[in-house]
């Protein structure tokens, strides 16, 4: 099973080569908790965090 990467610039967690968000190859895998934005226009939390597009995003990069 692939490690699961997170992007430094957008902090999106994904599997592959290149950030699908932001298309960054500037990657981690050192991170600290999870979280998943399935609304990003109506979410406080995506607001207050500057995310734009729904996915699974981490919340402090270690």
């Amino acid at each position: 099973m692939p490690a699961e990467r997170v992007c430094k610039s957008c902090k999106r967690i994904y599997e592959g080569d290149e950030c699908p968000n932001c298309q960054s190859k500037e990657t981690t895998t050192n991170f600290k908790g999870k979280i998943i934005i399935t609304n990003p226009e109506q979410s406080e939390i995506a607001k207050n965090l500057n995310i734009k597009q729904k996915g699974t995003y981490a919340v402090k990069l270690g």
